[in-house]
């Protein structure tokens, strides 16, 4: 079994959800291209950061209490310069503070605005029968009214995760839709391929939430990440 020195603290601080930045940074490890997020704790921080990263950026809140940022006002998009960094970070904290007002906040992530491609969502959750299952289909907000997904079991072999990207509904969108440049859909199997073996080896981890991922016509790109533990006491059991 393996696992990794930011799941071992988060179980150590016996917490179990992840912050977008200690997901990414995952992701990174594995080797799974997204949009990297900097923690700022100050308007002055935050622009900083931006700048460094280079204009435009986006914000979200950061909170082990918070996994849907955009239900509580957490996240601004298209910051174009360091006033815009400013306003939101205010608009970002106002917001949190009176519709999550007992959540603890630790701060904003700060991440380059990634340029839009086709919108997929890459997951994994525990079925109480047949344990790791990983998810492929359409992803973005509409994410739960379209339901257009495919499932396989963990491990994936690169047979299995082809066939997911081809079962969805969706599938045509993938390929070139009215003169789009078609998806590379080698980039959206290796990252399916990546997560199962990372998750068939690390039992800690219960989900996993990577929407949207932007698939390009020679990349994916995860731009949002969810990672959700289990508790310490169901693992060791």
């Amino acid at each position: 079994m393996t696992s990794h020195p930011i799941i071992d603290s988060a179980l150590q601080q016996k917490r179990t959800l992840l912050s977008e930045i200690e997901a990414k940074q995952i992701l990174h490890d594995l080797g799974i291209p997204n949009a990297m997020a900097q923690l700022a704790t100050s308007e002055a921080e935050a622009v900083q950061i931006a700048e460094i990263l280079g204009f435009p950026v986006v914000l979200k809140i950061v909170s082990p209490d918070i996994a849907h940022k955009s239900d509580v006002g957490g996240v601004h998009l298209h910051l174009h310069n360091p006033n815009d960094v400013r306003q939101a970070f205010q608009a970002i904290m106002y917001s949190v503070a009176e519709k999550a007002p007992a959540a603890t906040i630790t701060g904003v992530a700060v991440q380059p605005m990634a340029k839009p491609g086709i919108e997929v969502i890459i997951g994994m959750s525990k079925d109480a029968t047949f344990g790791p299952v990983m998810m492929f289909g359409l992803g973005g907000v509409l994410v739960e009214v379209l339901q257009d997904v495919a499932f396989r079991i963990v491990p994936l072999s690169e047979r299995d995760a082809t066939d997911m990207i081809h079962d969805i509904k969706g599938f045509p969108l993938l390929t070139g839709y009215r003169g789009a440049p078609p998806a590379d859909l080698a980039a959206l199997q290796r990252i399916l391929c990546t997560l199962s073996d990372f998750v068939a080896t690390t039992p800690a981890i219960k989900e996993i939430d990577l929407n949207p991922v932007y698939a390009y016509h020679d990349s994916a790109l995860a731009v949002d990440a969810r990672i959700i533990l289990e508790e310490a006491a169901t693992i060791s059991a």
